[in-house]
Parts: C-alpha cells; structure tokens; sequence
C-alpha cells in the first residue's frame, strides 16, 4: 500500500488524479474516433439517444445532460437539424420553448451508434473483469462524492481574504 507521504512526492504525471484526467481524455478522444465512421462525437451521438429514448426535449435540459452550455448546445442541434437527424417543435405548454425532436433518419442513426458503443464497450472492457469494474465504478462514485463536497466549498484563500476583510 502507498504511503500518504509518497503520493504527495511523486511526481505530478504519477498521481492518480492526473492518470483519471488523462485517462478521461483519451477515453474521449477514442469515442469520437470510433463514432466517426457516423459523422457524430460523443456530445452529438448522446443528445440524439436521449431524445429518441426520451422524446421532445428543450434545449436547456439537453445542454444539462450532455454537459454543454446553451448555446453550444444550441449550435449542436443547428448541425443534428441541418442533416436532418432532429427537429424543432413548439412547446404546447410554453409557446418560448422549442423541443428537439428526432427524425426517422436520427432513429436509425441512434440504432447505429448503440452498435458502436456496444462493440467500443467491449473493448475498452478488453482484459477487466466484471468485478474490477464495479470496484472502479465504486471508487469513482466516491471521488465525485468528493468532488461534489469540494465544488460546495469556498475555496481555502477565499475563506482567509473573507475573513481578513474590514467593514
């Protein structure tokens, strides 16, 4: 077991948050390379499976869920709707909103992309048992546990010039 002493001295290209951060890049990255064959990335690929499994959907929710911002999220459905994969319809119960919709050819798109992400499941799984897994996926949790608790926090130097403040 490492010492709590050694992880503070490796060197920062060791630590496990580097490994995680670098690790979710190239994850990332290889998505987007094997849905490429699609003419999608993973943002575009994921908002077209949410609304076809979920249905209508404005443009705030699905900028929330795929983790974009509004208007990058609306220049994603400009490009889905110019391909003719989504549409816009009015909200019957906000005439301000607008719902994403999918066209047939976005549902046979989506069919697709679920047999890439299948296949890539499956490799990137290549040599990790089901346990190792779910122990990675438990220990994951924890650290956006973490995570969470720290983004709910002041950061320390904010706390001190706070409380150096004269009024």
């Amino acid at each position: 077991m490492m010492s709590a002493d050694h992880s503070r001295s490796a060197p920062s290209w060791r630590r496990v948050e580097i490994a995680l951060i670098d690790t979710a890049r190239r994850l990332r990255n290889a998505f987007d390379h094997r849905l490429a064959e699609l003419d999608l990335n993973l943002n575009q690929a994921s908002l077209l499976a949410f609304v076809n499994d979920f249905g209508g959907t404005n443009q705030t929710e699905l900028a929330e869920l795929v983790g974009v911002g509004r208007a990058s999220c609306g220049a994603m459905i400009d490009q889905l709707e110019a391909r003719g994969l989504v549409t816009r319809n009015p909200d019957p119960h906000d005439r301000r909103v607008w719902l994403v919709g999918i066209t047939d050819e976005g549902s046979a798109l989506v069919q697709r992309f679920y047999a890439v992400d299948e296949c890539f499941r499956q490799e990137i799984r290549h040599g990790i048992s089901r346990e190792e897994r779910q122990q990675l996926a438990t220990l994951l949790e924890r650290l956006g546990t973490n995570v969470d608790a720290i983004l709910q926090t002041p950061n320390p130097q904010e706390k001190s010039s706070v409380s150096g403040r004269s009024e």
